[in-house]
């Protein structure tokens, strides 16, 4: 189990939380994905194995939103 932590632009309401941690939950291999808006962050629980940074960055590019390095 690994877990990162990114900083994502666009986020400013409930909406856009659960749309950020809809999007990261149909994927397979996360456990788990957690919105802190103020902070402007996403914490992922994921499964090495099953998923990577690339599928997870690109999942919440997908939903609208722009990942931050």
């Amino acid at each position: 189990m690994e877990k990162i932590i990114l900083h994502v632009d666009g986020m400013s309401c409930a909406h856009c939380k659960a749309a950020v941690e809809h999007a990261l939950k149909k994927l397979d291999g996360i456990l788990g994905a957690e919105v802190d808006i103020a902070a402007k962050t996403v914490t992922v629980t994921y499964d090495a194995v099953k998923a990577c940074r690339d599928d997870i960055t690109g999942a919440i590019t997908d939903a609208g939103y722009e990942v931050k390095d």
